[in-house]
């Protein structure tokens, strides 16, 4: 349960302000936001459960040296703050494909968003996860919010935009990926096991 609950808040996070979010909201314009929905899960689905396979794989495999896990993963946690503030950006390129994509909605929204996961951020975040958490509260978890930080995108996104600047978004999910990060160095290097 815990590797649920924390993989869900990770990835919710994680996805803020991502160009995932932005593929959701102009999918959702072209086709019916359940349509749009389903194609992000079952895609995301795929993506994460590759990602805590190789996850659960380090992890076993290093299983004595999980404190340097720890450490490597916190670490890695304060690169995706980093990578957070530095951005990302839906291209004019992939905007159009959304928008002129045919066929299927399924299909097209499926095949696209599983191409931009792979080597993102939260693909990356949910294998860090995975070594050393449960593979399947991880899996569950980090599908869950991926696809509600784009449900969010779709749904209320508009209105979140005119409250909250975009900077404000990308500080907040910033600050929470480097006190994560903060944390597991901490917790690897046996500083918490002490208090």
């Amino acid at each position: 349960m815990s590797a649920f609950l924390l993989s869900t808040a990770v990835i919710f996070v994680a996805e803020l302000g991502d160009k995932s979010q932005l593929m959701a909201m102009t999918f959702a314009a072209r086709y019916r936001a359940r349509d749009v929905l389903i194609g992000i899960t079952i895609a995301t689905a795929l993506v994460h459960l590759a990602s805590v396979g190789i996850g659960a794989a380090i992890g076993t495999s290093f299983e004595d040296y999980q404190g340097t896990i720890s450490v490597i993963a916190g670490v890695a946690f304060l690169g995706f703050a980093l990578w957070t503030l530095r951005g990302d950006e839906l291209t004019d390129d992939v905007a159009a494909k959304a928008r002129n994509s045919t066929g299927m909605a399924l299909l097209a929204v499926g095949t696209a968003f599983f191409l931009a996961e792979l080597g993102d951020k939260t693909m990356l975040a949910t294998i860090t996860l995975a070594t050393q958490e449960g593979w399947l509260g991880t899996w569950i978890g980090s599908t869950v919010g991926m696809v509600a930080a784009d449900a969010l995108a779709i749904l209320v996104g508009a209105a979140v935009a005119k409250r909250l600047s975009e900077k404000t978004i990308t500080y907040a999910a910033a600050t929470l990926f480097a006190l994560f990060g903060l944390v597991l160095i901490a917790d690897g290097a046996g500083w918490l096991s002490s208090v």
